[in-house]
């Protein structure tokens, strides 16, 4: 089992505490698990997770042959041409 930390958040404003119990009600959770599911949201994934997908793409790319041109020339030309 994870050895799970309490955050407490002061001052918080009445109207922005009833939007977001209608938030979880409309959710069908609790003010804390609405407040825990934002927090990970805005958290997002952790970091190697993220480069760890990404490697993961680039070699699907690779392996099926599939190649991006470098568009910064092509973003030249356009300026350019301006």
């Amino acid at each position: 089992m994870t050895n799970m930390k309490n955050v407490l958040i002061r001052n918080i404003e009445e109207e922005l505490l009833d939007r977001l119990k209608e938030k979880a009600a409309a959710n069908k959770r609790s003010l804390q698990a609405e407040l825990k599911n934002a927090l990970e949201v805005y958290a997002g994934p952790p970091k190697i997770e993220v480069v760890k997908r990404i490697k993961e793409i680039q070699d699907s790319f690779k392996k099926r042959n599939i190649v991006f041109s470098d568009s910064a020339e092509e973003i030249r030309k356009m300026r350019e041409s301006r």
